[in-house]
């Protein structure tokens, strides 16, 4: 017998995968949603735009392990999320993603805002699928979510119809409950060639990257490191995993292109991939000559392409292959001499050399310098994409995982502040600072309103520089005329303070450490985000970035 509509069946689905918010913005085809999500335990978050929607739903995957979820209308709706979850699928960050869509039985509007968005959202997903019969709910929720957070993590979609779910549906059809399970561990012989590839290397390096970003693989790597003494280097979206106040660490990729740590990659005979995807950091900036042995260590199996062909593969829990593989190097440790020599170079090259610049505009070491000294070791820093995003990427120690957010993978423009939003609400005793420029923040500027009514402190750094700064100084290495790049501002004090948030203004160099601290607890006494304002200086992009690295001689 039929005792409930669909839509209630959606939300009590939603609720038995543990879903805590869904971040979106409503229109007449999820109403029955709406109505249901109202008298649920879940909490809507209304944004601006449905971009910041899937920014939020994926910064809470990537923090929380579970599948965030986002939600838009049909037609525009649909395709205002794409940006979100193509920078959610292609960063390995569990999403499930609800659309709505107009009757399938009975419509009246004809082809009205109607987008084929399921075929839309397939290149883009691990999965798309439109509910034809409310019976099928049950399963394709346990499935979207079940895929989603299935290795590599991704965004799974689900469009539901007006017709459906205002449809009756018999009390039977209950939420799937969901049950936990076990990754497969490394085939053994797999691990005894890994084993020995290491031993037989003499100059052996570890890559760290994003899906090594999981509390047992970071744990299990430090013991690995403190056993075999190799040390590592991570990808910016794999930052934090040994952490920087190890003795092992030595840091992270910046650019793509030779760096200072690229002293070590041209040296070494064996590169150790730990969740390594290639869209994080070229294979081609490391295996230029495509003469590097590659031991690929990942949940799953690599994708090779033409500088990325491993000759070992160790396909498991990457926690438990780290676990196994220090036990079979038992009594095996790497000399490390020249590693340790390049650790030297770094200290000084990037924690050192300008970070007590008085120069005004600031220049990004001193940026970088002053928000680590704001921030604490467990503060999570989440950067839109800029220019400033490689300088924080090879200046700003990271300590653990889930506390230095970007995206290497999309790159998008305009993540930064939906990002510490969310990651705001995940973790409300941490300290969350977005920093985006002028350029990025405009573009989902509109979600300081969502900050404001919800009550979420953050504080944001805008590195203003009224113009797109990274194009700008790739156009000038190009040696071509300065055109299309430069922008015009609003006074984003009062830009901020008309949304109803506080902001301040840094008017000289040693204005922007105190900015920071009082920003920090002014949100948190004020219960809403603070924006701060501090022009800034690029023109060392060409002295670091062009003259010394073109010019850089290793070390023998």
């Amino acid at each position: 017998m039929a005792t409930k509509k669909a839509s209630d069946l959606f939300v009590k689905c939603l609720e038995a995968e543990g879903v805590e918010y869904v971040f979106g913005i409503p229109g007449e085809e999820n109403l029955d949603l709406l109505e249901s999500l109202r008298k649920s335990s879940i909490k809507l978050i209304v944004n601006r735009h449905e971009q910041a929607s899937a920014f939020m739903a994926a910064t809470y995957g990537r923090l929380t392990g579970k599948a965030g979820v986002c939600l838009a209308t049909l037609g525009p709706g649909a395709t205002n999320l794409v940006t979100g979850i193509a920078h959610a699928q292609l960063g390995g960050m569990p999403v499930v993603a609800i659309t709505g869509q107009k009757g399938i039985r009975d419509n009246l509007q004809a082809n009205f805002q109607v987008l084929d968005v399921v075929g839309l959202m397939k290149p883009i997903t691990k999965r798309a699928v439109q509910i034809q019969t409310p019976k099928n709910i049950p399963h394709e929720i346990r499935a979207a979510f079940k895929i989603a957070t299935t290795e590599r993590q991704g965004v799974c979609h689900i469009e539901l119809p007006e017709d459906i779910a205002d449809e009756p549906v018999e009390e039977k059809f209950k939420p799937h409950r969901p049950f936990p399970v076990r990754r497969p561990i490394a085939d053994a012989k797999a691990i005894e060639l890994a084993a020995e590839a290491i031993k037989k290397a003499k100059h052996p390096i570890i890559i760290v990257s994003s899906r090594a970003q999981r509390t047992r693989v970071s744990s299990q790597l430090k013991k690995f490191c403190d056993q075999t003494n190799l040390f590592v280097i991570h990808t910016q979206l794999g930052k934090g995993v040994l952490g920087d106040d190890h003795k092992n660490s030595l840091y992270a990729f910046g650019l793509h292109k030779r760096d200072y740590v690229h002293c070590v990659i041209e040296k070494s005979d064996l590169m150790i991939m730990i969740g390594y995807a290639t869209k994080e950091h070229p294979p081609s900036v490391w295996n230029k000559h495509l003469d590097k042995k590659i031991l690929h260590i990942d949940f799953t199996p690599a994708e090779p392409e033409v500088h990325y062909d491993p000759q070992i593969e160790v396909v498991g829990d990457i926690g438990s292959s780290l676990e196994h593989l220090g036990e079979a190097l038992k009594g095996y440790a790497f000399d490390g001499a020249y590693c340790s020599t390049i650790k030297k170079m770094l200290d000084k090259l990037l924690f050192s050399e300008g970070a007590d610049d008085g120069s005004f505009p600031l220049r990004p070491r001193r940026v970088v310098a002053d928000v680590r000294k704001a921030m604490g070791a467990q503060d999570i820093l989440c950067l839109d994409n800029g220019i400033y995003k490689l300088w924080f990427s090879r200046h700003y120690k990271t300590h653990a995982i889930g506390t230095f957010l970007l995206d290497n993978a999309l790159a998008t423009m305009g993540a930064g502040l939906p990002t510490a939003m969310a990651a705001k609400m995940v973790n409300p005793g941490k300290k969350v600072l977005a920093v985006a420029g002028d350029g990025g923040f405009m573009m989902n500027s509109q979600e300081l309103e969502t900050a404001v009514r919800n009550k979420i402190p953050a504080v944001i750094l805008l590195l203003n520089d009224n113009a797109f700064g990274f194009i700008k100084w790739k156009q000038e290495g190009m040696k071509f005329g300065n055109f299309g790049m430069d922008l015009g501002n609003p006074d984003f004090v009062k830009y901020a303070e008309s949304y109803g948030a506080s902001a301040l203004k840094v008017k000289k160099a040693d204005e922007l450490l105190p900015a920071l601290e009082k920003g920090f607890k002014l949100a948190e006494k004020e219960k809403k985000p603070v924006l701060i304002e501090c022009p800034i200086d690029y023109s060392e992009n060409k002295k670091v970035w062009s003259e010394e690295l073109d010019t850089l001689i290793c070390p023998v």
